[in-house]
């Protein structure tokens, strides 16, 4: 018995080794050239014989070894090692695409279209990306994309919020605050909905805790941390980007809601438009709406814009940020704040026409910004699919997706397919091209 024992420990080492070099081609997505592979095995029979390792410390070391590896660690598919552009190999492309649609790294059908050379044909191309953006994987570009985009990355280490005044602030509400957007954007991916449904969309999606701060019917029967799509989320003053509770949130300083913030953010991540930094020694506003004495906070930034230096830049997005004072500090419905004064969420936007609230808001971006918000979707995508800052030559690419998104009815992978048959995403930049860039 003792033999058998032993016997089939000496069997099963070589299948150990076998799948730590299955492990490691994995860990650095792609197959393992041959001299990787006789490296680990050689350094395997150093460990058991020169160091006198048990065959389990020996495969300890081995995978330790590869996850501090830098085709682990560092993308070293993405670097060029001439002056001039080249073409990223299969492999490389697979990376590059998982990296982008998944967070992640490239799944086995993946790596095998890439081994079999295919996987820069351009209608296995689409159709691969196709496949990605239905996977729910794709809730990874979700997160990054997204939450780089639109500034809530880190929204789950808010903590600006007194949660003396507003206890129902919780961690869980705070993460499904975090959620909806990904949720959000999940969906309008999976599905390949119209780009115009981040601003126009009247659904949401929620799980109990948010649904409850929204005052959605969230089923009793279903388990409260699972996530359902609200239609008619209008109804309660919700629906796409703009009323989400993590931007009203994440852009108030606590104790009363920032008109100036939260527009600033609408014309700056929603809109692209530049806005130079404030002057030096602009005074702070009290931060609790409770110690406003008898001024509104509208009253309060009417006369700050009254200082030249200040009007310039307060008129292109205070409006906005008015638009949303039906909405309190914790993106709660609201009709007082918290002085106890009604609020007033009328706004005259910057073309000189007028809206209430988040309708008037909607209608304002519908009818004069369309085309803003998408030339910055297209921007961020382009920079955030490919890692680096825009340079002129990428203005072309930038105007192909305006045109495709246009001749394919506003679908939004059509963003997404024309970034990754283009050039830009197909190479890799030479020396002398970043340097110049740089």
């Amino acid at each position: 018995q003792i033999r058998d024992v032993e016997h089939d420990r000496r069997d099963a080492e070589p299948r150990h080794l076998a799948a730590v070099l299955q492990f490691a081609a994995r860990a650095f997505r792609r197959p393992l050239s041959q001299e990787e592979t006789d490296s680990i095995r050689s350094t395997y029979t150093a460990l058991r014989s020169t160091d006198g390792m048990t065959h389990a410390d020996a495969m300890n070391e081995l995978v330790v070894s590869i996850l501090m590896s830098p085709h682990f660690c560092l993308r070293t598919d993405l670097i060029a090692t001439g002056p001039e552009a080249q073409a990223l190999t299969d492999i490389e492309l697979a990376s590059r695409l998982s990296y982008l649609l998944w967070a992640s790294q490239p799944d086995q059908e993946l790596i095998d279209l890439a081994v079999a050379g295919k996987l820069r044909q351009p209608d296995t191309l689409i159709e691969q990306t196709r496949r990605m953006l239905r996977d729910p994987r794709v809730a990874g570009f979700a997160t990054e994309f997204t939450g780089q985009w639109l500034d809530f990355r880190r929204f789950e280490e808010h903590n600006s919020v007194d949660r003396g005044r507003f206890p129902e602030f919780t961690d869980e509400l705070r993460s499904a605050m975090f959620q909806e957007p990904v949720q959000f954007v999940t969906d309008l991916l999976q599905h390949d909905r119209p780009v115009n449904e981040f601003l126009d969309a009247r659904y949401t999606f929620a799980n109990k805790s948010l649904a409850r701060h929204y005052g959605l019917p969230f089923p009793e029967d279903t388990p409260r941390e699972e996530w359902l799509r609200f239609e008619n989320a209008d109804q309660v003053g919700r629906g796409g980007l703009l009323p989400m509770a993590v931007f009203l949130t994440r852009n108030s300083p606590g104790l009363r809601t920032s008109p100036v913030k939260r527009g600033y953010w609408v014309v700056r991540r929603l809109l692209g438009q530049h806005i130079p930094a404030p002057p030096p020694n602009v005074p702070e506003l009290p931060a609790d709406e409770a110690a406003l004495g008898e001024r509104t906070l509208r009253q309060t930034l009417a006369q700050h814009r009254e200082h030249a230096s200040c009007a310039g830049c307060h008129e292109k997005f205070d409006s906005m940020g008015l638009a949303f004072e039906g909405y309190g500090p914790i993106g709660e419905r609201r009709g007082l704040d918290l002085g106890g004064r009604p609020v007033d969420d009328q706004a005259d936007f910057p073309d000189g026409s007028n809206g209430t609230g988040i309708n008037g808001l909607r209608t304002y971006l519908q009818q004069n910004r369309r085309e803003d918000f998408v030339e910055n979707l297209c921007r961020k995508l382009v920079s955030y699919g490919l890692g680096r800052s825009l340079i002129l030559s990428d203005e072309l690419l930038i105007r192909e997706m305006q045109q495709q998104l246009h001749e394919q009815n506003g679908r939004c992978g059509s963003l997404i397919e024309t970034l990754v048959t283009s050039p830009q995403f197909l190479n890799k930049r030479g020396q002398a091209q970043r340097k110049h860039a740089d």
